[in-house]
């Protein structure tokens, strides 16, 4: 960790002895080693912060979002260490990874505003005896799991809405980028948030954290990012609780290019979408739609932007390509090229073999649309991509999913615009756009790939409880 200035990030977290073993997915040499707690510990956090949360839903709501200034303020303070961090334990790429840590930021800067709105309202009473009204109020303690292809923007995206609610929060992030969580909690900390109010922890099992998190009586409100077949699991968990929940969970985002559509601005947002992270995000464009007339077009241009891309190190300034987060991870993106290989996909642009946990950028052409390539999430740099003729059945194989999180289309008919982006079934349409994501816009999906909103006015909504009042015994 000699690369971290800031000493004090992980000063309370880093051990010598036995504990979760932290690597670089670039080299895969050990990082770091951390404590990890026993499912009674984590059930001690939970009981903690259900006391501190008592505490902290009564501070007035700008002395909490005054705190969560100070953690926004001092997180860009940071925001080089940080960035490394994300790139040491992930792979990202550091312009991407300072990037995030911005993108991050910006949640608890909008929410430490936003918790100061959280309004109720007056009612028009039926009758002359009766004052009706409804007041927001925190839910409680809030629980989290988070993924490692953000380490820090979806703990953020999480734990700023529910503080400036007046909700504590207990966070377990992955096991692959646990380094970034704690850091960034520690500025937290130094910012004057309570421990008994915000908490990352790393159990023993992943499964016996996720138990407490899902069955325990004094949580109250569950969030969860990542694959769909685990997010079912836990939202089970939840009802037996009847817990409310978040779930951003599996996305296949279609990218669909019509014929009227300005082709350089569609292949600037074709690289933006699919690219970020190595394709390791779930908004990330996965499956390409490009119709006849601008077809070879579309595909000529993508594949010198692609064939331009560096893949390396992530700390080296002008890498594009960072590695995938596993082997297994790695092994998995090969099959699925060489599965939609073996069913007549032909590959484009430039072959490369690489060794490591590196997958090289690939577009796929002549690939069928009832292929796993094209049916599931990639999670890597391959772009596969069906040429379609009309409107009608481009729609049909877009909404062709269990998915329905983020979209993008490119067009530059404004009929043809509001048409498709009124009939997709996506929780999210970029139309024009390749990346779409900010602070101020909620963020979530439909269908199987989840429930409830992040930023915005909506991410807020999340945390709190409406309660009703009706005063009565009134006279006028």
């Amino acid at each position: 960790m000699k690369q971290i200035k800031n000493k004090t990030l992980l000063a309370s977290v880093l051990t010598d002895g036995k504990g979760l073993q932290v690597f670089n997915p670039f080299d895969n040499s050990l990082i770091a080693t951390i404590p990890v707690s026993c499912q009674s510990r984590v059930e001690q956090d939970v009981l903690d912060l259900d006391i501190g949360q008592k505490v902290w839903q009564k501070m007035p709501a700008a002395e909490r979002c005054h705190l969560l200034k100070k953690w926004n303020q001092l997180i860009l303070e940071n925001e080089d260490d940080l960035a490394r961090l994300i790139t040491l334990e992930g792979g990202k790429p550091l312009k991407e990874a300072l990037g995030e840590v911005r993108y991050g930021a910006s949640f608890i800067e909008w929410f430490a505003e936003e918790g100061r709105r959280a309004y109720g309202s007056t009612i028009p009473s039926p009758s002359n005896d009766r004052t009706l009204l409804t007041v927001k109020q925190a839910i409680g303690v809030a629980a989290a799991i988070t993924p490692w292809n953000f380490p820090l923007a979806m703990i953020t995206r999480k734990a700023a809405p529910a503080l400036a609610a007046g909700c504590s929060f207990i966070c377990k992030p992955s096991e692959s980028t646990p380094l970034t969580a704690f850091a960034v909690t520690e500025l937290a900390y130094q910012a004057g948030i309570p421990k008994d109010v915000l908490r990352m922890v790393m159990g023993e099992n992943a499964h016996d954290v996720g138990e407490v998190f899902t069955y325990h009586s004094s949580v109250r409100k569950f969030s969860f990012t990542g694959s769909t077949l685990v997010g079912r699991k836990l939202q089970m968990q939840c009802a037996s609780t009847i817990k409310r929940t978040s779930m951003e969970l599996g996305g296949n985002a279609p990218f669909i290019v019509f014929d009227d559509a300005d082709i350089d601005s569609a292949i600037e947002g074709a690289m933006a979408s699919k690219f970020r992270n190595a394709g390791q995000t779930c908004v990330c464009a996965n499956r390409f739609y490009v119709q006849d007339a601008v077809y070879d077009e579309f595909v000529e241009k993508l594949v010198i932007a692609v064939d331009k891309l560096k893949v390396g190190n992530g700390l080296d300034e002008d890498t594009n390509i960072g590695p995938l987060i596993s082997m297994e991870a790695k092994q998995r993106v090969l099959d699925l090229i060489e599965e939609a290989k073996g069913r007549g996909a032909k590959q484009v642009n430039r072959e490369q073999k690489l060794g490591g946990q590196f997958v090289a950028p690939t577009v796929l052409v002549d690939v069928e649309h009832d292929r796993p390539l094209v049916q599931g999430e990639i999670f890597g740099p391959v772009l596969p991509i069906i040429r379609f003729h009309d409107e009608e059945t481009m729609i049909d194989m877009a909404n062709d999913t269990i998915y329905g999180l983020a979209s993008y289309f490119y067009s530059q008919d404004m009929n043809r615009i509001w048409r498709v982006a009124h009939r997709l079934e996506y929780g999210m349409v970029g139309v024009n756009e390749g990346v779409i994501s900010t602070e101020v816009a909620p963020f979530g999906g439909v269908k199987q790939s989840g429930n409830g909103r992040e930023g915005a006015k909506e991410g807020l909504e999340e945390y709190l409880e409406t309660k009703y009042v009706c005063i009565g015994g009134l006279e006028r």
